[in-house]
C-alpha cells in the first residue's frame, strides 16, 4: 500500500513519529500542499491522509488507485463525500479526540476574562504595584464564576465536558442543542440561551443551520455583560456583528480559537478588536492531544486494511 499524507505539519510538525504507519506500506509525507499539487502528490496513491486539504470529484476521478481517505481531524467538510461514494473511497475521521484540550481552552478564555489575570501581571511588571499606596489593587474587578450562568451551544462529548467543568466552578448552566437529551438539566431554545448567558461557548458543528448563530439579531438578545466564546468553528459568528457589537459596548468580550479564514486574512474584522482574545487554532496542539489523534488516525487505517473499518464517515 501507498500512503501519502498531504499536509503533515499540522498534525506532526517533527515532535511525533509516523513510523508506525510504515507498517502498511510505504509512506511519504508532505509538510503542506498547495490545491493545485494533490492531483501529482497522490495520484497513485492507494490512501491519504490530510487535515484541511480539499478532496474533489476531479481529484477522485485523477486518482484511480485512491481507496482511503483519513481525514486527520473530526471535521471533514473538506471532502466531497458523495464523490467518495461515487468513486468507492472510504473516508473516516477521527471524533472526540480534542474534548480534553478544547474543554481546557475554553475555560482559559473564560478565566482570562473573569480573573484578568494576564493584564494585571502586566500592570505589575510595569511597576504599578511598586508604586501603589495600598497592599492591593486592581485594573478591574474580577469576576466570581460562582452563580454565573454559561450557556452552551451544542451538547457533543466537548459540551458536556464543558458543563462538567462549569459545575465544578459553581456555575448554573443552560444547554441549547438540536439532539434531546435527557441528561440535560436545563434545555433552553436559542433565543433564550442568548438572553440568559452571562457566558456562551459554542460547541456544535458547522451547517446550514448554525453557520452564523451569532449575529446582530442575536447579540442584541444578550446582556451588555456577556462573554461568547468560540472554540468550535469560525463561521458559527458573524465576525462583522461581533465587531460592531465589541467596540460599542454591546457585550463585553468575544474570544476564539477560530476564524472564518484561516490561516486569518489581514483585513478579518476581529484583529484589533476591544475586550477580544484570540489564539490560532491551538485548542488541539498538546502534544497529548495530538498524539491521540495519530494513534486513532494508525487504527482507522488498520481497521481499513482488516476489512472493519471505523469512524466511517463515507
Amino acid at each position: 500500500m501507498k500512503i501519502t499524507i498531504l499536509d503533515g505539519n499540522a498534525l506532526n510538525p517533527g515532535d511525533l513519529s509516523w513510523k508506525p504507519l510504515e507498517e502498511f506500506g510505504s509512506v511519504t509525507v508532505y509538510p503542506r500542499t498547495e490545491q493545485k499539487d494533490v492531483v501529482s502528490r497522490i495520484g497513485d496513491s492507494d490512501a491519504v491522509l490530510l487535515n484541511k486539504i480539499n478532496i474533489t470529484e476531479e481529484i477522485l476521478a485523477a486518482c484511480p488507485s485512491l481507496r482511503y481517505i483519513g481525514v486527520q481531524a473530526t471535521g471533514y467538510n473538506v471532502i466531497d463525500l458523495e464523490a467518495c461514494r461515487r468513486h468507492n473511497v472510504t473516508v473516516t475521521n477521527v471524533p472526540t479526540y480534542s474534548t480534553a484540550g478544547v474543554s481546557q481552552l475554553t475555560f482559559a478564555f473564560i478565566l482570562e476574562f473573569a480573573c484578568k489575570t494576564a493584564e494585571h501581571s502586566a500592570s505589575v511588571m510595569a511597576g504599578d504595584w511598586v508604586k501603589s499606596k495600598d497592599f492591593c489593587y486592581w485594573k478591574h474587578a474580577p469576576v466570581e464564576l460562582d452563580g454565573k450562568t454559561l450557556g452552551i451551544f451544542g451538547y457533543g462529548s466537548i459540551g458536556s465536558r464543558v458543563e462538567s467543568i462549569a459545575k465544578a466552578f459553581g456555575m448554573r448552566t443552560i444547554v441549547c442543542t438540536r439532539t434531546p437529551n435527557p441528561l440535560i438539566e436545563n434545555p433552553v431554545d436559542a433565543e433564550q440561551l442568548f438572553k440568559q448567558s452571562d457566558f456562551l461557548t459554542l460547541h456544535a458543528p458547522l451547517t446550514e443551520a448554525t453557520r452564523g448563530i451569532v449575529n446582530e439579531k442575536n447579540i442584541s438578545l444578550m446582556k451588555e455583560t456577556a462573554v461568547i466564546i468560540n472554540t468550535a468553528r469560525g463561521a458559527l459568528v458573524d465576525e462583522n456583528a461581533v465587531r460592531k457589537a465589541l467596540d460599542t459596548g454591546r457585550i463585553a468580550g468575544y474570544a476564539a480559537d477560530v476564524v472564518s479564514e484561516e490561516p486569518m486574512k489581514a483585513d478579518n474584522p476581529l484583529l484589533g478588536a476591544p475586550n477580544c482574545l484570540l489564539t490560532p487554532h491551538i485548542a488541539w496542539a498538546a502534544t497529548e492531544t495530538r498524539q491521540r489523534l495519530l494513534d486513532i488516525v494508525i487504527a482507522n487505517i488498520r481497521c481499513f486494511i482488516a476489512g472493519c473499518p471505523q469512524n466511517v464517515v463515507s
